[in-house]
C-alpha cells in the first residue's frame, strides 16, 4: 500500500528544535506542497526510523504530533495515512508545538526538569490498554456500559481492587466500603469535603505534600505542623497538639514512604499513632501514594490494615502503576456514613467514574498483564535506583548525606551545609536545568533537603543533573 513517497528530509541535530518535530514539520511540508497527498499510507514506525536513521522513538513521538494535529489518521491493522480532512496549515501553526522541554511562566525553555518521583511513562502499558479497548467495545453488549453507572465506580472494579487491599495489604473492607475516584487528588478533595467543617484542625507532616494541604484548607480545616525524622512522624509534637484543647480532626499521613523524605514509619510510633486515634477520636488520612514498588522482601504494611484502628481514610492510586495520564484512584474507609457522604458529593462534581477505563483496566488486572508489567516496572526502577546512587556518590557524596530508599522513585538529599534554594535553583536555570525547589514542601521555614527523583529521567539526564547540582551545593 505503501506509496512511491521518496524521504527528502534532512535532519538537522544542531538545530533547537527537537528531531521528532523537525520530521513532523517536514511531513507537514510535504502534504502542504503536494508531494504527500490525502489517503496517501506512511511506512511503519520502523521503516520510516531505519530511512531517517534515527531512534524509532523518535519516529513515534513526530507521528503522535502529527495525528494529535489531524494530519495523519490511524487505520487499525492497516497503518498510518494522510488524513482525507486535513487541517488549516496557517492555524496549525499558531498552535504551540509539543516539545520535550519544559517552559516556565517567563517562556523560558529547560532541556532537563528533575521531578519529586513521577514514573516513567515510556514503559506504560499502551498497546496492552489500547487491545482492552477494543475488546471492551466489541463486546455484544457494549450498548450497557453507555448508561450512567454507580457513583462508587464499577462494581466489579471495586470488588477487584477491594481483593488486591485485603490479599496485598492486609486490609478488611468490601465493595461498599471504597469509592473510585479520577485520581488520589480528587479522593483528597472529595475526604476533605465530607470529613471537615470550619474550624476543625488537622494534623500535617512538616515537610508534607501540599497539594493535600490545599484540599484541606479549602474545606475550612487549618493546619497544624509535625515535624519528620529518621523514624517518620514526630508522636511527641501530635500528643502536644492533642493537650493543646484544640479540635483535632484529623491527621494526614504518608507512612510508607513519607512525603517527600522517604523514611518509613517506625512500628513503635505506628501504634503510638493509632492508640492516640482511637484515644481522642482523630481519623487518620493514609496516602499510600506509590506502595507498588519496592524493591526489599516486601512493603511495610498500610496503619489502615490494623484492626484496631477506629478511624481511618485510605487513599491510593493507579495512576503511578500504568501511567500518569490515566486517572484512576480510590479511598476506602470503616466509616461506612462518609463513604456515603463521598458518593453523595462525587454524584454532584461528575455523576460517576469512568466506567470504561476501569473495564478496560480490570482486563488488565484479570488477564495478568497489571502484575506482569509491575514486576517489570519495579525492576525497571531498581536500575535506575542503584544508578541514581551510583552517581550521587560520585559526585556529591562529600557535600551531602542520603540514604538508599527500599522503594518509590525519588532519594532525599540533604547538604551538609545550610544552603540557599532559591540561588540554587537559578544557577541550575542558566544551565538550562529545572528543580523542584524544598519550598514547594515546607510548611513555613524552608527545609534544608531536596526530593529528587529518578523514574522519569534517562540514565544521561539523571548524571547531567547531578553533575550540575554537585557543582553548586
Amino acid at each position: 500500500m505503501l506509496r512511491g513517497w521518496k524521504f527528502e528530509i534532512q535532519l538537522d541535530e544542531q538545530s533547537d528544535k527537537a528531531i521528532y518535530l523537525q520530521i513532523a514539520d517536514a511531513i507537514i511540508k510535504d502534504i502542504h506542497s503536494g508531494r504527500l497527498k490525502s489517503g496517501d499510507a506512511l511506512p511503519g514506525s520502523r521503516n520510516l526510523a531505519q530511512l531517517l536513521k534515527v531512534n524509532r522513538n523518535t519516529v513515534v513521538e513526530a507521528l503522535n504530533v502529527l495525528l494529535i494535529e489531524g494530519w495523519l489518521v490511524s487505520k487499525e491493522r492497516q497503518g498510518t495515512f494522510v488524513a482525507d480532512t486535513l487541517p488549516d496549515f496557517k492555524e496549525v501553526q499558531k498552535i504551540k508545538p509539543l516539545t520535550s522541554s519544559i517552559e516556565n511562566k517567563e517562556g523560558k525553555h529547560y532541556h532537563l526538569q528533575i521531578d519529586d518521583g513521577s514514573p516513567d511513562s515510556k514503559i506504560a502499558p499502551i498497546p496492552e490498554l489500547a487491545r482492552a479497548y477494543r475488546q471492551i467495545f466489541n463486546q455484544k453488549a457494549r450498548w450497557q456500559m453507555m448508561g450512567y453507572g454507580n457513583e462508587l465506580g464499577d462494581l466489579e472494579f471495586r470488588k477487584t481492587i477491594v481483593q488486591m487491599l485485603n490479599h496485598q495489604r492486609g486490609m478488611q473492607i468490601n465493595e461498599q466500603s471504597i469509592c473510585i475516584t479520577r485520581g488520589s487528588q480528587m479522593a483528597m478533595y472529595l475526604t476533605a469535603q465530607c470529613l471537615f467543617k470550619k474550624g476543625d484542625y488537622v494534623l500535617v507532616e512538616n515537610p508534607g505534600y501540599k497539594p493535600a494541604w490545599k484540599a484541606f484548607e479549602h474545606a475550612g480545616a487549618k493546619l497544624l505542623p509535625v515535624s519528620v525524622d529518621k523514624e517518620g512522624l514526630k508522636i511527641d509534637e501530635v500528643t502536644s497538639y492533642l493537650k493543646s484543647g484544640k479540635k483535632i480532626k484529623a491527621i494526614y499521613v504518608t507512612p510508607h514512604r513519607q512525603y517527600p523524605t522517604t523514611v518509613t514509619l517506625s512500628l513503635k510510633r505506628r501504634l503510638e499513632l493509632i492508640g492516640l486515634s482511637n484515644k481522642h477520636g482523630f481519623t487518620i488520612i493514609e496516602d499510600d501514594y506509590d506502595n507498588e514498588f519496592h524493591f526489599g522482601y516486601r512493603p511495610v504494611l498500610p496503619l489502615s490494615s490494623f484492626t484496631e484502628l477506629k478511624n481511618y481514610v485510605y487513599i491510593g492510586t493507579m495512576s503511578k502503576v500504568v501511567a500518569p495520564a490515566l486517572r484512576i484512584g480510590y479511598l476506602a474507609s470503616n466509616d461506612s456514613d462518609l463513604i456515603e457522604q463521598v458518593g453523595s458529593l462525587r454524584k454532584i462534581i461528575d455523576v460517576q467514574s469512568d466506567s470504561i477505563m476501569e473495564q478496560a483496566v480490570l482486563q488488565l488486572i484479570k488477564d495478568g498483564t497489571i502484575k506482569r508489567h509491575i514486576k517489570k516496572s519495579t525492576n525497571h526502577y531498581k536500575v535506575k535506583r542503584d544508578f541514581m546512587a551510583t552517581v550521587l556518590n560520585k559526585y556529591i557524596k562529600d557535600k551531602a548525606t542520603y540514604t538508599i530508599p527500599e522503594g518509590g522513585l525519588a532519594f532525599w538529599v540533604v547538604p551538609n551545609k545550610q544552603v540557599d534554594w532559591l540561588q540554587i535553583s537559578k544557577k541550575l536555570k542558566s544551565k538550562g536545568i529545572k528543580i523542584i525547589t524544598p519550598d514547594t514542601y515546607s510548611f513555613d521555614e524552608t527545609i534544608n533537603g531536596i526530593r529528587l527523583g529518578y523514574g522519569s529521567l534517562s540514565e544521561k539526564d539523571l548524571e547531567e543533573g547531578i553533575i550540575a547540582l554537585g557543582e553548586v551545593i
